[in-house]
């Protein structure tokens, strides 16, 4: 350290400590402190002798009455007994419905070709629903919730007591329903506050649909619900069951969905807990897994008054992907019958089905924003469904789609390959120009070989252009595999499942950013991918590339890590893309002449060069010119 380093340190050390004298409290401050601490003392003392004191009421209040009704029985003898002491402590937390607050536990079942929907007395609700066409990844049937990890309410004010379904038992109009085909039938239960006062859940179903019907029916409690009440407020909470082989991916790809009534579809965070609070009223809120849904519809529309969603994550839990909270507010106007209607969806996100409903359910299934999401719509899966009409195995019917895609894009990927080919044969033009300027302004250099493009007629990003325009196709790709449902459970050579990951070798730990187990596919695509990029390099003649070319390696080993835990269909069909693209090269090689294809290029030289030249690349050439001569 030099002198000057060392004054410095003395100046910086000084500064701090005078700093800290001068900002220091004064002996007044100090007491003025002091004082305030005592005072906030005293009042905490306070505060707290007040609770004591209440905490003390409360109990001889709590003694008194229990010695009150001490008093009663032992005067009262037989005529009053523990009945009907249970009776009036029920009176006073239920009111009305204080007869419905006991009961004996029973289930009933609605059934149809689709699904198994199991309903509680206890509630009035439904607590289980089993879809019958589809497995879970252990082979066990696909439950949507159950009674334990779910709670469903309506809950409202009889007077000055709290009302809330989940607690008071209802009793069923019906007998257990099983239909089929184009049958219909209706299931109701019933919460009685008199004989002509009751609350009515009624569920409808059809013989072939996903979708249970739902209303709540109010006749005669007009005089029973306390009168400043004007919505009911439905609470519905459920832990989504794990049903895929992959959870991270699965948890990754569930979240809440809802639509407002007059305006669009919109969601929370699929990577994070969220809350939001409703400022519009809504149509439907979805409980959305990877491949199932639960969806409440309302016919005209769920208020605004006190609406929320919520999603809760515990990444420790292997049961549960995710829990799922909405409060939904229904209008209430005090008359002596009201009726609100509602849907139930049970079933999977397959987007022709979502779609049929016309209620935008369909925007549900992730198949990418703008262009990607058009692609996925118009092209994709259409051509997908043509083809699964054949019943072919999906490994087939992706290998078809691959190619089908492959001779939709040639004219782009043999245009990108002529101009690859063109940047090749200027090679050596392009490292003479490079030699003579490479001590000259790089700006020279540059106009030098924009100069030799123009009169060879060759484009440099002639090859780049083609490949931008087939990258919303490889995006689409990218989020329609792990989306569609038709490939869950269906097995192709050593994949047993093409909607989640493959394993040829389960690791006996985890391997960080890659995982603990070794997918074939995503190996294939990683290696052919990486010689479809060596492949690229060689034919490539720009400097540029040559220096990105660090990176265009360094990618397949990222998607290594990344892929090895998606879906086995996504990673096969690069793998196939790939190898198309290598036999397309091969072809174009064989039948483009290089020698041609260079007369071509030198004949080009030869001509004049004439162009147009707008007023901007005018501005700039001038630009050029100027710097040059300074």
């Amino acid at each position: 350290m030099d002198r000057n380093s060392i004054i410095g340190l003395v100046l910086i050390a000084a500064i701090m400590i005078g700093y800290s004298i001068y900002t220091s409290p004064s002996k007044e401050e100090l007491e003025a402190i002091k004082r305030k601490q005592d005072s906030i003392a005293l009042v905490n003392q306070a505060a707290r002798e007040a609770a004591e004191r209440e905490i003390a009421e409360s109990a001889k209040f709590l003694e008194k009455q229990s010695a009150g009704i001490d008093s009663i029985i032992a005067n009262a003898g037989d005529s009053i007994n523990a009945d009907s002491l249970n009776a009036v402590l029920l009176q006073n937390q239920f009111g009305a419905f204080a007869n419905a607050a006991k009961g004996e536990l029973k289930y009933y079942t609605i059934e149809n070709d689709r699904l198994i929907a199991k309903i509680s007395n206890k509630g009035g609700r439904i607590v289980s629903v089993i879809l019958k066409d589809y497995k879970t990844y252990s082979g066990q049937p696909v439950e949507l919730f159950h009674e334990d990890s779910s709670s469903f309410s309506i809950n409202f004010y009889a007077g000055n007591k709290a009302i809330t379904t989940k607690d008071l038992f209802f009793e069923a109009i019906n007998n257990d329903i099983k239909i089929s085909g184009s049958d219909s039938a209706i299931f109701t239960m019933r919460l009685k506050a008199a004989e002509d006062k009751y609350l009515d859940f009624i569920y409808s179903i059809k013989g072939d649909d996903y979708m249970l019907g739902y209303s709540i029916e109010a006749k005669g409690l007009q005089d029973i619900i306390a009168s400043n009440t004007t919505d009911f407020n439905l609470n519905w909470t459920l832990k989504a069951p794990r049903q895929e082989k992959g959870i991270e991916n699965e948890r990754n790809a569930s979240t809440i969905y809802f639509k407002y009534a007059e305006d669009e579809v919109d969601y929370l965070s699929e990577t994070k807990d969220e809350k939001k609070t409703f400022d519009a009223r809504i149509k439907w809120v979805a409980f959305k897994q990877q491949f199932f849904s639960t969806i409440i519809i309302a016919e005209e529309a769920f208020d605004k008054y006190n609406a929320d969603i919520e999603t809760k994550t515990n990444e420790n839990s292997i049961k549960y992907v995710k829990e799922f909270t909405t409060n939904l507010s229904i209008p209430y106007k005090h008359n002596g019958f009201e009726k609100f209607d509602m849907r139930f969806y049970f079933g999977p996100n397959h987007y022709q089905t979502l779609k049929s409903y016309g209620l935008d359910l369909h925007q549900i299934v992730p198949l990418g924003w703008g262009i990607f999401g058009w692609v996925n719509k118009f092209l994709v899966i259409p051509v997908f469904n043509w083809l699964n009409q054949f019943n072919l195995n999906f490994g087939i019917i992706i290998l078809i789609l691959t190619i089908i895609i492959k001779l939709i894009l040639f004219p782009l990927t043999y245009k990108s390959y002529l101009s690859m080919a063109k940047m090749r044969l200027l090679k050596p033009d392009l490292d003479e120009i490079n030699k003579k300027y490479e001590k000259e302004d790089p700006l020279k250099k540059q106009q030098a070989i924009m100069n030799l493009y123009k009169r060879a007629g060759v484009s440099p990003f002639g090859g780049c252009l083609p490949m931008l325009l087939q990258m919303p196709i490889l995006i689409a790709m990218f989020r329609f595999f792990p989306a569609s449902i038709e490939l869950r459970g269906e097995s192709f050579l050593w994949a047993d499942d093409l909607s989640t990951y493959d394993s040829i070798l389960d690791l006996p730990f985890t391997i960080p950013f890659y995982g603990d187990h070794v997918s074939l596919f995503t190996l294939l695509m990683t290696a052919s991918t990486i010689l479809y990029t060596r492949m690229n390099s060689q034919f490539s003649a720009s400097p540029e590339m040559a220096q990105m070319k660090w990176m265009m390696y360094l990618m397949p080993i990222i998607f290594l890590g990344v892929f090895n835990n998606y879906s086995a269909g996504l990673s096969y069909y690069y793998f196939l893309a790939n190898m198309i693209t290598f036999g397309q090269q091969y072809m174009m090689k064989r039948f483009v002449d290089d020698k041609k294809l260079h007369a071509q290029i030198e004949e080009n030289k030869k001509k004049p060069l004439i162009e147009k030249k707008s007023s901007f690349q005018k501005r700039l050439e001038e630009a050029a010119k100027r710097r040059g001569k300074m």
